[in-house]
């Protein structure tokens, strides 16, 4: 089981780099929910929430939102997936220009829960202050 669901990880960052509507789609639940730290960057930035709920809200996000805000160069780093039963850690680096023409480089941790083969909640964590001196030059109150 747990090089299924190793597969089924590494297949999912292959359709999030796609930025395939339909292929993003193939790999959530219907229900699915994708948590990152509350007033980060990224959803600062796109005045987006932090708390995406439903495949529509997370395919929407990484085909259309993602690839809108991290421009080019998009290059992800794998440091580690580890796979326990149902849950997967994927730890990486992501560095990418962004649309302000700022240079981006952050790491990451992602917990993938999965629920019959599919994704069903992804947990995120990032160095937010990090992300917020990239993205604007200044860190927020």
């Amino acid at each position: 089981m747990s090089q299924q669901n190793r597969a089924i990880i590494e297949s999912a960052w292959k359709a999030f780099a796609s930025h395939d509507a339909d292929r993003i789609s193939a790999v959530f639940t219907e229900d699915a929910e994708w948590l990152a730290p509350p007033g980060n960057a990224t959803a600062v930035a796109l005045e987006g929430p932090s708390h995406l709920v439903g495949r529509k809200a997370i395919v929407r996000f990484l085909a259309e939102d993602f690839p809108r805000f991290f421009v080019r160069d998009v290059t992800v780093t794998f440091h580690g997936l580890y796979v326990d039963g149902e849950r997967a850690v994927v730890e990486e680096t992501m560095t990418a220009t962004l649309a302000n023409g700022r240079r981006y480089a952050n790491d990451y941790c992602f917990v993938f829960e999965l629920r019959e083969g599919l994704i069903h909640r992804v947990r995120e964590y990032m160095d937010t202050a990090r992300g917020h001196r990239m993205v604007s030059g200044e860190v927020p109150q």
